[in-house]
């Protein structure tokens, strides 16, 4: 698949065809990297690991427990 490489600024843009933005679901203000491998231009979206998000959980923002009722099934807490 072509795009055009256009003029942005200063710089150069690329469009990124619909059926790739859907499928690694990048959306307006998504970050990638951009790296150079063997002579070629790599675009690897950013994907935040559950390490990544959990390690921004302090005392501060946690929220306490929420109440459901009692189990109605099997459950166990």
């Amino acid at each position: 698949m072509q795009t055009v490489v256009q003029k942005w600024g200063n710089s150069l843009g690329i469009r990124i065809p619909s059926i790739y933005a859907k499928e690694f679901e990048l959306k307006n203000g998504s970050y990638v990297d951009i790296s150079e491998e063997d002579g070629k231009i790599v675009i690897i979206p950013n994907r935040i690991s559950l390490e990544a998000l959990l390690t921004k959980v302090t005392k501060d923002n946690l929220h306490e427990p929420v109440e459901t009722g009692n189990s109605l099934g099997k459950e166990e807490w």
